[in-house]
């Protein structure tokens, strides 16, 4: 058996596997610089609970790198529609969040539409929109 790195050819697959690289980046962030992360997403753990900081290293960076590195090294259809349906479901989170959360301020916005570009590029090559 033969293991190479899949280089992307065409256009939508560069797309599909720049998402997974973004979302690889995110990982990285989430798990080794967590208070940055936590800074950027205006989020904020009290002083007496240090120990949520593993949340950002565990939960949230072990799925981004998990589904990014496996798409942007397999470079797969199914993994790359597994990482769009996973930004899909955070687009319809943060939706969920805009409408009965108060959560409609213009950074909402712009981290929407982000996810929505980064959920769009795998699907739309996974399902064969973009070649």
């Amino acid at each position: 058996m033969d293991l190479s790195f899949p280089w992307p050819t065409t256009s939508g697959e560069w797309g599909a596997w720049a998402s997974a690289v973004v979302t690889l980046a995110v990982g990285l962030v989430l798990l080794f610089a967590p208070r940055i992360a936590f800074r950027v997403l205006r989020l904020q753990t009290r002083e007496d609970k240090p120990h949520a900081i593993a949340a950002a290293r565990g939960t949230m960076a072990g799925f981004y790198l998990g589904v990014g590195a496996c798409a942007a090294l397999l470079a797969q259809p199914l993994l790359y529609m597994t990482l769009g349906f996973c930004w899909l479901f955070t687009v319809f989170g943060r939706l969920i969040s805009m409408l009965s959360d108060a959560g409609n301020r213009p950074s909402n916005w712009i981290a929407l539409v982000i996810e929505i570009v980064l959920a769009a590029l795998p699907l739309g090559f996974a399902f064969g929109f973009l070649p």
